[in-house]
């Protein structure tokens, strides 16, 4: 009986959009903004009095995923340092929008002129998402997991054509890196909405317009309780308060041959994967986003995200990923044509 009660938890999404207006349609007032600068800032409660997290935020920066090997282990810019960044990547930007010929710029699929992920680097003014490991950079396989992945690919290099199972995920509109977990920020579509009711979170991705409903279960039941074989691709995820954080812990993932995180990352995962979120208010414009991947069996040791989500009045329109996926019909359609011709056919 356990299992049912956390499974129908994941059908509760119509009453989450009717249960509070979000905070952030609120004009903020001069005293909150100077107790925000004062350090004095807490976030407002909902209804039943938990940390109000919700509103549309914005996770769009400059900020790489990875540090530059060049920094080492230095983890913040200064104010200069990160102006003299955002001019030199403006500028990269501008000359990337068409740096070669039409045969190149089609070849890539995709240039600066269709990402939107702002000219500046994100608040914290960080070096890169990546907080840990020390330098900023994924840790390495284990030795097992690094043979797997090689014949994996070359696996792919051969096959990766030969239907839409074997396409990537986000080819599919199965998994996309923005929409996680953990959510990787990418060039377009950042946007995240957070609603909340008594009993669950609901946090909507803008890529993929994938929405995650999020049982608050207080210790009371975890994924553990269901039966291994129950997989999602984005996992099961459950939810707790630690005094001004919600924790998210996610398991029973679907895993593939393909890499969950999408472009920005083409790593590995397994059956033994789990991510643990954290969502905190840190000021009245402000949510810093936190999430830590462990997968042992994959990686010598976890990895850890974070970054601030700054609020924005924008909306969060629908992505309809399934209805105008045309290109994975282009996709495969030319590669039978290749294999007819290459036939003589």
């Amino acid at each position: 009986m356990a299992n049912s009660g956390l499974l129908s938890h994941f059908a509760v999404c119509a009453a989450a959009l009717v249960y509070v207006c979000p905070a952030g349609a609120q004009n903020l007032s001069g005293t909150t903004k100077k107790a925000a600068a004062a350090g004095q800032w807490h976030a407002s409660r909902t209804p039943d009095g938990q940390p109000d997290l919700q509103g549309v935020w914005d996770a769009a920066s400059m900020t790489p995923l990875e540090r530059p090997l060049e920094l080492g282990k230095k983890e913040f810019y200064s104010p200069e340092e990160a102006a003299a960044y955002e001019k030199k990547r403006a500028g990269e930007q501008n000359r990337d929008r068409r740096d070669g010929s039409a045969e190149a710029d089609l070849g890539r699929a995709y240039n600066d002129a269709w990402y939107d992920r702002g000219a500046h680097l994100a608040s914290d003014r960080r070096t890169s998402r990546l907080i840990d490991p020390p330098d900023g950079r994924f840790p390495p396989m284990t030795p097992e997991a690094m043979k797997k992945y090689k014949e994996t690919q070359a696996w792919l290099a051969q096959h990766a054509d030969d239907g839409p199972e074997t396409r990537p995920l986000p080819d599919r509109c199965l998994v996309f890196s923005q929409s996680g977990p953990p959510f990787l920020p990418g060039n377009y579509n950042n946007l995240y909405q957070i609603v909340q009711t008594p009993g669950e979170v609901v946090v909507l991705s803008e890529m993929g317009h994938q929405a995650r409903t999020i049982p608050l279960t207080n210790g009371k039941a975890s994924p553990a309780s269901l039966p291994e074989s129950f997989r999602q691709w984005a996992g099961v995820s459950v939810g707790h308060w630690e005094g001004e954080t919600l924790v998210i812990e996610t398991t029973h993932f679907r895993t593939g041959p393909q890499s969950r995180f999408g472009v920005q990352y083409d790593g590995m995962t397994d059956e033994n994967l789990r991510v643990t979120e954290r969502l905190t208010r840190t000021g009245p414009h402000t949510l810093t986003y936190r999430a830590t991947v462990v997968d042992p069996s994959v990686y010598t040791r976890p990895w850890t995200v974070e970054f601030p989500m700054e609020r924005t009045e924008n909306a969060v329109y629908e992505y309809a990923c399934h209805e105008g996926n045309y290109g994975l019909a282009g996709i495969l359609s030319g590669a039978r044509a290749q294999e007819k011709a290459a036939n003589g056919k």
